[in-house]
């Protein structure tokens, strides 16, 4: 292993601007993927945001005993798509009309808003069908006067939602995929720039797993230095982002961001596989 890392340490000693050359590659590339996931964990969190606003509105009928209001709330409580049953009185109904819509206010001074319950849906339980399927649930009630929970805008919102899953998916293997040529290129040159040395360590009896490990570790070295200073730009461009547009934007999580130097590594390592084991073929 010592030999091994001081042909690595010679390695970069004789072609530093090379080195130099293929982690700032690495870095570029990881860069664009990195942005592009920045796009996507904001998009999706914007769309997480905008999902949780998915609630089943039960209308009252006027003169419903409170007994029978309670009890509902109790078995609604328990279906196992239900996260919360909010009971909202005629007052609180007015009150929340006359804030929403306070244009209209002069509307709703003498108006009498019917009683209602309030159903938020738990996580995974918000597609078009669930939402249907527990809003006709609910319409069972006999003293329940309407259900609405915006069938139109869930679908709408369910659709919008399965499109940028897909895109972001197929994108992302796109900008997974250009890195790594991008990188198994430019490790390449490393491995060309020693092609002579390489034929030299074959001619003297050298395995091939000898010749390929320098660059192994070579490459995943590379990696992990460009996936640091990938997710240093990220940083950087996140943070004027914010500033700039004075919004509050999400970063990765740590877990996300060592993951994300680590597949830097991999990547490096998997490039310097791919053009070490073409070359030796050809030596």
């Amino acid at each position: 292993m010592s030999l091994t890392l001081r042909e690595v340490a010679l390695g970069l000693r004789r072609a530093p601007l090379l080195s130099v050359l293929s982690v700032l590659t690495i870095a570029c590339s990881l860069f664009a993927f990195g942005l592009f996931g920045l796009v996507a964990l904001n998009v999706s969190e914007a769309l997480r945001h905008v999902e949780e606003r998915v609630e089943i509105r039960a209308f009252l009928a006027d003169g419903t005993p409170i007994e029978a209001v309670s009890a509902a709330v109790g078995d609604i409580a328990a279906f196992p798509e239900v996260a919360r049953v909010d009971i909202i009185t005629p007052e609180q109904a007015l009150a929340r009309a006359r804030k929403e819509m306070g244009e209209f206010q002069d509307v709703f001074d003498a108006a009498v808003l019917p009683a209602s319950l309030e159903i938020r849906l738990k996580p995974g339980y918000r597609d078009p069908t669930t939402v249907k399927a527990v809003a006709e649930r609910v319409r069972t009630y006999s003293f329940v006067d309407d259900v609405r929970y915006g069938e139109e805008w869930v679908q709408k919102l369910y659709s919008i939602r399965n499109i940028a899953g897909a895109t972001g998916v197929v994108l992302g293997i796109a900008f997974a995929g250009v890195a790594v040529i991008i990188i198994g290129s430019t490790i390449r040159m490393t491995v060309l720039a020693r092609a002579r040395e390489i034929s030299i360590m074959r001619l003297v009896g050298a395995t091939d797993g000898f010749v390929r490990r320098p660059f192994l570790i070579d490459g995943f070295l590379k990696g992990v230095v460009g996936g640091l200073i990938a997710l240093l730009l990220a940083w950087i461009a996140y943070t004027l982002v914010n500033r700039t547009l004075g919004i509050q934007s999400s970063f990765f999580a740590t877990h996300t961001a060592v993951f994300g130097v680590l597949a830097g590594g991999v990547i490096g390592l998997l490039g310097s596989a791919l053009s070490v084991g073409h070359h030796l073929r050809d030596v």
